[in-house]
């Protein structure tokens, strides 16, 4: 008898956020816990999940008890830069909002980042010339998005862009899954057009020449995840017992790039003004060859980051350039003989 297939799940610190933005609508938390049966305790552990029927059951009742229909679209003005942590980082440290969107719907597509999130959530970027066309539903045949959580998601593409690029980002057209509101209103505040509802798959529309106008410089927030360890490796100036000299610069370099996937030597000789071959001879005399670098680079950082509890371990495995958590699990264990949960649990004693 086939095995049945394992309930979809959400990251638990969406139901954080949806408490967050309930209470400043003056919703009684008790209630809104007790009748969805979320427990805050579970926030404690950042690779903690909750069912997705819970998220929808947490998002439809914080909207009745806030008497706001469109309580969604309300909560994703509330997202603020780091909210996500890695999930912030590959958008917001994107050169313009058409790869930040391209990188949101990559991650979800190739490198499943997006599923350490949500288990359905799925993001298809279009080009359509002078319009992009973003749509977003879930990955699984016959499931939608509930109400309110799919009007978030689609309105918190609008607001993240509006912070990135310093100016509101409107769009286009808006296509809406659900059936019409009462009320329309809101909707055309979140998106700047009335959007059309009971549309096959939920769609915002953009102007393409907007999505790539260069982004200004990130508020050094933005990327606090990684640029605060990369930071240590430039003032420790010798991560995990590296030389000084090259193999110091080069090691800080792989660490600030690690996130984008293991920068390639060539890169890296660009960014010290010197060729491949003349830095892989630099590397040599110091008895050390580039991806073993990247190696020790990643060892170093992964220790790092396992000690910061606010990081799920598959955004550790992201962060060091990872498509998916299975190798970074892989890579540990032959660098230290156990895993990351394992090494986390015991802290730096094994290091």
């Amino acid at each position: 008898m086939p095995t049945p297939p394992h309930p979809p799940t959400v990251l638990a610190r969406i139901g954080g956020f949806i408490l967050d933005a309930a209470q400043a609508r003056g919703v009684e938390l008790p209630v809104l816990q007790a009748r969805t049966g979320f427990d805050p305790a579970v926030l404690r552990d950042a690779d903690a999940r909750i069912p997705l029927a819970q998220e929808n059951a947490l998002w439809d009742t914080a909207a009745e008890l806030a008497g706001d229909a469109c309580f969604g679209l309300w909560a994703a003005t509330r997202i603020r830069p780091g909210a996500f942590d890695a999930l912030d980082y590959a958008v917001r440290t994107a050169p313009d909002l058409l790869s930040a969107l391209q990188r949101l719907a990559r991650y979800n597509r190739l490198a499943r980042y997006n599923r350490l999130v949500h288990d359905l959530a799925s993001f298809r970027v279009i080009d359509e010339g002078t319009r992009v066309a973003v749509e977003h539903g879930f990955a699984a045949p016959g499931q939608v998005p509930g109400w309110q959580a799919g009007d978030f998601t689609l309105a918190s593409l609008p607001v993240v862009a509006s912070q990135m690029l310093g100016q509101r980002v409107g769009a286009l057209a808006v296509e809406v899954a659900h059936a019409a509101p009462i009320d329309a209103r809101p909707y055309v505040q979140a998106f700047g057009v009335t959007p059309r509802f009971g549309a096959p798959v939920s769609t915002l529309v953009f102007d393409t020449a907007l999505l790539r106008r260069p982004l200004p410089d990130a508020d050094p927030g933005l990327s606090r995840i990684v640029t605060a360890h990369a930071d240590r490796l430039l003032a420790e100036r010798a991560p995990g017992g590296m030389d000084g000299g090259v193999v110091a610069q080069v090691g800080q370099l792989i660490g600030e790039r690690i996130a984008n996937g293991p920068p390639s030597l060539g890169e890296i000789a660009r960014a010290l003004h010197t060729s491949e071959r003349g830095l892989q001879r630099q590397l040599e005399a110091q008895g050390t060859r580039f991806s073993e670098l990247v190696d020790r680079v990643r060892h170093e950082l992964a220790w790092r980051y396992l000690a910061d509890h606010r990081l799920a371990l598959g955004e550790v495995a992201y962060l060091l350039g990872y498509a998916e958590p299975s190798p970074f699990h892989r890579a540990f264990k032959r660098w230290t003989g156990m895993t990351p949960a394992a090494a986390r649990r015991e802290g730096p004693r094994r290091r």
